[in-house]
């Protein structure tokens, strides 16, 4: 399965192409979206929707996964994520890839193993499980990639889950 991840940002969108195969996840691509400080609301978020879409056309992710915003301090610097993580929600939805949403702590838990983990932590985990041989840069590309990563991890998990509950139910254990 290709998996698209999205590291939402106004300035700054991560995105990370990975593709799982028996367990096995493989990174394809990662880039960044920087969008100018000075243009207009609408046309960053356009050029967001845009280049998100070009992704998906290349690369043909059959899900994508993005993490939520996280209020913490300062909600003023969580609006311009919002708008960003709206209009990644929009390409999503244009291509007809169905999207999960993931808290940054459900990522950082799912990819290092403790949600208090740090940038460092996760972008080094992000390059051992991918096995890649240099940590992905920038950050939020490294971001976007841990993304990816958590929802192929919860949605395994998902389907074990499923799947037990049918051995139990089939065994007459209901």
């Amino acid at each position: 399965m290709i998996v698209l991840g999205i590291d939402p940002g106004l300035a700054n969108t991560g995105w990370g192409i990975i593709e799982e195969r028996s367990g096995q996840v493989r990174c394809r691509a990662y880039g960044c979206i920087k969008t100018s400080a000075g243009s207009d609301l609408a046309v960053r978020l356009r050029h967001i929707a845009d280049d998100l879409n070009a992704v998906v056309e290349r690369y043909h992710p059959e899900e994508a996964a993005i993490e939520g915003v996280y209020f913490g301090a300062n909600v003023r610097s969580a609006i311009p994520t919002a708008h960003a993580r709206g209009a990644a929600l929009v390409a999503c939805s244009l291509c007809g890839v169905e999207v999960g949403e993931y808290t940054p702590m459900q990522i950082k838990q799912a990819v290092v193993g403790t949600g208090a983990a740090d940038k460092a932590q996760v972008a080094y985990m992000v390059r051992t499980l991918l096995h890649l041989d240099h940590d992905p840069r920038p950050d939020h590309a490294a971001d976007a990639l841990a993304c990816a990563i958590c929802h192929t991890h919860l949605r395994r998990t998902a389907q074990l889950s499923k799947g037990s509950y049918m051995i139990e139910r089939g065994n007459g254990y209901s």
